[in-house]
């Protein structure tokens, strides 16, 4: 009767209990169970987020933001009063807060010398009645990077954008202002592109080690020039039409 008594008694025994040889921690020991998962969850999750940057550092990633170039004062033929140029200025002041503009080079620690602005708008599909069904807006930027002593910091750099767009001469206005604002966006995404040469760690380096860089064979024309289609131009998307390479450049 008194073993049955202490069976009874003996949490271990009665249903539900852990039963002999049951090695699951009890209910007391449950709350420092979750404790130490939840632990180990945030140990790895950080573990996880450490291994993306370094995966992205080693790729070249750099989050978009504060990138102080190695001079504060810089000079560029693109000219100011042009919608290129002014988006060119905002950009690399927004990169780098303590580079300053001038507007003579010899004052300049570096230019930034545009060498060429190419907008050309091709045919790219014609219907059997010769009406353009589609057309190809192409952007080229050439430009260059040199210190005032004339040595090349980021020597000519080609930079190219390619958009197709669709024609439709019953909607001629509407297409013409597509684009229009294709063009801009392009331009935009120009600017972005030579930003990030501009502030790459190659292009810092080279400037820090100037006396180690090449001279211009020929000096570069400091005369600021515009980016904006000239008020006498006829429009870049002309007419439909069989000439494969309409537009202006």
């Amino acid at each position: 009767m008194a073993m049955t008594t202490s069976q009874s008694a003996n949490p271990a025994l009665l249903p539900g209990g852990a039963g002999r040889g049951d090695l699951r921690p009890g209910p007391a020991a449950r709350p420092h169970s979750r404790a130490w998962h939840k632990g180990a969850a945030r140990r790895f999750a950080l573990f996880a987020l450490l291994a993306v940057c370094v995966l992205l550092a080693a790729c070249g990633f750099r989050m978009k933001g504060a990138t102080p170039l190695p001079f504060d004062t810089l000079y560029t033929n693109i000219e100011a009063s042009s919608a290129f140029g002014a988006a060119m200025r905002r950009a690399i002041v927004a990169a780098s807060p303590n580079t300053r503009f001038v507007s003579d080079a010899k004052q300049a620690e570096a230019r930034l010398i545009q060498l060429a602005n190419d907008e050309r708008l091709r045919q790219l599909s014609i219907d059997a009645d010769g009406r353009v069904e589609e057309y190809e807006l192409n952007l080229e930027f050439v430009f260059q990077l040199v210190d005032g002593r004339g040595h090349v910091i980021l020597p000519p750099t080609s930079l190219r954008a390619t958009r197709e767009i669709p024609y439709d001469d019953t909607m001629v206005q509407a297409k013409q202002s597509e684009i229009t604002t294709t063009f801009q966006q392009m331009q935009q995404s120009m600017v972005d592109r030579v930003v990030r040469h501009l502030t790459s760690p190659d292009v810092i380096a080279a400037f820090k080690n100037a006396d180690q860089q090449p001279l211009e064979a020929t000096p570069s024309n400091l005369d600021p020039v515009s980016n904006d289609p000239a008020p006498t131009r006829s429009p870049m998307w002309g007419a439909p039409g069989l000439n494969p390479d309409a537009g202006m450049r």
